[in-house]
């Protein structure tokens, strides 16, 4: 059994919407209210990317996401804001990659493994917390208001 596949059963990972797999493993008790409706203050997710599902498709979320590379690696994130500036950012253990990323909420993001890595693992945690009314998947539309970026963007676009 690979590290991945004993990751995914240790750690009870379900198939994730975006690729990879998933667990929220925290919802917190207490609640606020924001202007899409009351959200747990914090949740937070185990996300795991393997060889199979190398893949987190381009998304963006309202509430502002830390992530934390809590094994293997490296993997890629790319970072794309409203005015079209696009930024790259590896997670992984290397002296110039970081293990730990902020994206605040409005920009989209996807990520991949890159080079040898046979999967990476990273928490979550979403601020106020996730809910899938405050999440959108990008599709070609999105490529297509920012032509400089379609091609690097097209593996991580949702078909429709």
């Amino acid at each position: 059994m690979s590290e991945a596949e004993q990751l995914i059963a240790r750690l009870a990972l379900e198939k994730h919407p975006e690729g990879g797999w998933f667990k929220r493993i925290h919802t917190s008790e207490h609640a606020i209210e924001t202007a899409s409706g009351t959200r747990a203050r914090v949740t937070s997710i185990h996300y795991l990317l393997t060889v199979d599902e190398p893949l987190g498709r381009l998304h963006r979320n309202r509430s502002d996401i830390l992530h934390y590379l809590q094994g293997g690696g490296p993997v890629e994130y790319l970072l794309l804001d409203e005015a079209g500036d696009l930024r790259r950012v590896v997670l992984g253990h290397a002296p110039d990659q970081q293990l730990f990323l902020f994206v605040p909420g409005g920009v989209w993001k996807a990520s991949r493994l890159i080079g040898e890595a046979g999967h990476a693992l990273v928490s979550e945690a979403v601020v106020p917390g996730f809910d899938f009314a405050d999440h959108a998947f990008a599709d070609a539309a999105l490529a297509e208001r920012f032509p400089q970026h379609r091609e690097l963007l097209k593996p991580f676009l949702r078909q429709t």
